[in-house]
């Protein structure tokens, strides 16, 4: 991981005028996808409610993470809870290999910025629909960020985990001979999610899904795959520079991704 304190503040956003393929700008993005291409509720589990086993494992999980705080592990969750995109580019760096910004790599960005109109909007509306809790609203404990910030959106699915999981896919198309490194860092970034006690395990599992199962039709548009080429010769570029910022702190990121929560 780049050295950085411990909460990063959010930085700025930096695209510029760079453009996609298919001429995206600095401008909100549209998505890939046309309106009812795909309809994540008829593939979402429904969310845990009280009386089922994955209520009861969610109530578990939670209380038992809650004996995490202070470790380095619930450090790196605290660190993942800044989820500005600049901030997930800094996340992703040590298993791509090279330093990611806004700066050095405004296609790759831009065409994540792109496909998360997608599956944030498929995230969004099964959160509107389910309306579930998040654990600290069901039991009592501290979590990594400020509560104020999460009261006023739902748990299942997760968000964050929709993000980190939307850009893992994308660096794996990118860069498969580095997708265990990515994939596994993307796991990790959902996993901070239930570690730092904002969303329940249940939630970032249904985070996963909804990413992933939403990407995999944006994966079939022409846009997306042509977007996705620009990206791919960016960051293959940017790892053959030898003058390019390579990430620091790896060594200590790798054993705490690889840290499992029994």
């Amino acid at each position: 991981m780049i050295a950085r304190p411990l909460i990063r503040p959010l930085l700025a956003l930096a695209l510029g005028g760079a453009l996609l393929a298919t001429g995206l700008g600095a401008e909100k993005p549209h998505g890939y996808l046309a309106d009812g291409a795909f309809d994540i509720l008829a593939v979402l589990p429904p969310a845990p409610i009280k009386g089922d086993a994955r209520y009861k494992a969610d109530r578990t999980i939670f209380k038992q993470t809650r004996a995490m705080i202070g470790t380095p592990r619930y450090q790196l969750a605290t660190s993942d809870a800044v989820y500005k995109q600049p901030a997930l580019m800094t996340d992703f760096s040590c298993a791509v290999g090279v330093a990611l910004t806004p700066q050095d790599a405004p296609r790759t960005k831009a065409l994540v910025d792109r496909a998360l109109v997608d599956t944030e909007k498929q995230t969004g509306i099964a959160k509107n629909y389910y309306k579930r809790l998040r654990p600290f609203q069901i039991d009592k404990g501290d979590i990594c960020e400020p509560k104020a910030g999460l009261i006023d959106s739902y748990d299942y699915p997760s968000g964050h985990t929709t993000l980190g999981w939307t850009w893992a896919l994308v660096l794996a198309d990118a860069l498969p001979d580095r997708a265990t490194a990515i994939l596994a860092r993307g796991r990790a970034y959902g996993d901070s999610r239930f570690i730092c006690g904002a969303h329940n395990e249940s939630a970032v599992e249904g985070g996963k899904l909804s990413a992933g199962s939403t990407m995999a039709v944006v994966r079939t548009t022409p846009a997306y795959q042509a977007d996705a080429a620009a990206a791919r010769s960016e960051l293959q570029a940017l790892l053959r520079d030898p003058g390019a910022a390579r990430p620091t702190g790896c060594d200590v990121e790798r054993q705490l991704v690889a840290q499992r929560v029994q």
